[in-house]
């Protein structure tokens, strides 16, 4: 660690959604960073002063780091030996049987091992299966490489990433008291809030928790709404009736399409970790997963043989409100099932381009049924009235809430 250094941190994946946000947050409080990632499109348009997908104030925060002369890009992994932390930040997906699958992580750093160095402090951001951290610490070992791991979960709201680093609680982990005290510096330069510490299995621990805690709360307001429906109530009044004025239902969330790259998947990496006894967490998945079909079946029943006749139109593609990123969103799997059953299917999204989509106003004029998938802003200007001759569907309750 005494060997000095061009930059102060390297990020590996730093121009995907964690990894940008992170990189820009740090060089606006002075430390030297370097985004390392092959998307050489992403990076251009990085180094010309904007996000490559939706970040609130994101182009702004670049632009004034890439102005301190503290933030740099580039696809050339010559930059990891230059650097004295090494971020990786990569996606952790789990496979066709719902297992981890730790073959990317490890790929990646026999890619690039040559470039590693002896005495570096290597921090895993991405959610991991409990143990990641220290099987990867092994694995350097065994290739001869004499580095130390961190982990230090990413808990981040999309969209808000540059704001969240900076406000919410970090959790930094290491495996011995020089090198955690090493990273609680690094990320106290951009958290506003008290460092959490703790050893690494517990803050992976903490993150899958997390995440499943959020997931299985959907779930319940899923199951609730669908057994609702489901005696022909309106969902929407009971939940109405079961907040207003009543502190302890507080944290009961709307019903809607619970879905992205990290909810599902966590949830399901926690349940390998449980040796699959993880009941509520696999229910909590056939709950959300089923939604999609749930509001197809209603229709089905609703208008019987002529949902064949029927077009419909899906409002959002987005797996959350106002952010354009498509992955693991659960209207790419209504649409699926909705193409099925229906003579024709009509998406729409205000934020990803697809040459497959169409606008809005055509989605409106040629549906005879919409469903409204994502609670982009931008459909709170849809008035049902204005409407008479369609059916809408609307599991969020936007539309009567506008």
């Amino acid at each position: 660690m005494e060997r000095e250094t061009t930059y102060d941190l390297c990020i590996i994946g730093g121009a995907g959604h964690v990894g940008l946000p992170l990189g820009v947050a740090f060089a606006n409080c002075g430390v030297k960073v370097v985004l390392l990632d092959i998307n050489r499109g992403a990076l251009e348009k990085i180094r010309s002063g904007k996000f490559p997908f939706k970040e609130h104030g994101g182009d702004e925060a670049l632009r004034s780091a890439l102005a301190k002369g503290t933030l740099f890009a580039t696809d050339a992994p010559e930059v990891i030996r230059d650097s004295r932390f090494v971020s990786i930040i990569i996606g952790t997906p789990v496979d066709e049987y719902l297992s981890p699958d730790f073959g990317g992580i490890t790929r990646l750093i026999d890619r690039y091992l040559d470039h590693f160095r002896d005495g570096q402090i290597v921090i895993l951001r991405s959610t991991v299966f409990p143990g990641t951290t220290e099987k990867l610490q092994t694995h350097f070992l065994k290739k001869g490489k004499k580095v130390k791991l961190a982990f230090c979960p990413e808990r981040i709201m999309q969209g808000h990433a540059i704001e969240e680093s900076r406000t919410l609680t970090q959790i930094v982990s290491a495996f011995d008291e020089t090198t955690l005290n090493e990273v609680v510096e690094l990320f106290s330069k951009i958290s506003l809030e008290e460092v959490v510490r703790a050893k690494p299995i517990e803050a992976e621990l903490a993150k899958l928790f997390t995440n499943a805690w959020r997931y299985i709360r959907f779930a319940v307001a899923n199951q609730f709404y669908m057994i609702a429906q489901g005696h022909g109530l309106d969902y929407h009044n009971i939940h109405r009736a079961m907040k207003k004025n009543y502190p302890r239902n507080r944290d009961l969330p709307s019903p809607g399409f619970a879905a992205g790259p990290c909810l599902f998947k966590d949830t399901m990496q926690l349940a390998a970790f449980a040796n699959n006894n993880f009941w509520i967490g696999h229910a909590a998945m056939l709950v959300n997963e089923g939604l999609a079909k749930h509001v197809i079946d209603e229709l089905k029943k609703e208008h019987s043989h002529e949902l064949k006749e029927k077009t419909v139109g899906i409002l959002g593609m987005a797996f959350k409100a106002e952010v354009d990123d498509p992955r693991a969103s659960l209207s790419y799997k209504l649409r699926k099932i909705a193409q099925m059953e229906c003579k024709n299917v009509l998406c729409t999204d205000e934020h990803i381009e697809d040459p497959e989509f169409v606008p809005l106003e055509v989605a409106l004029a040629k549906s005879d049924i919409l469903i409204l998938a994502t609670p982009h802003q931008r459909y709170l200007e849809i008035n049902p009235k204005d409407h008479p001759d369609k059916k809408f569907v609307d599991v969020w309750n936007l539309l009567r809430e506008a």
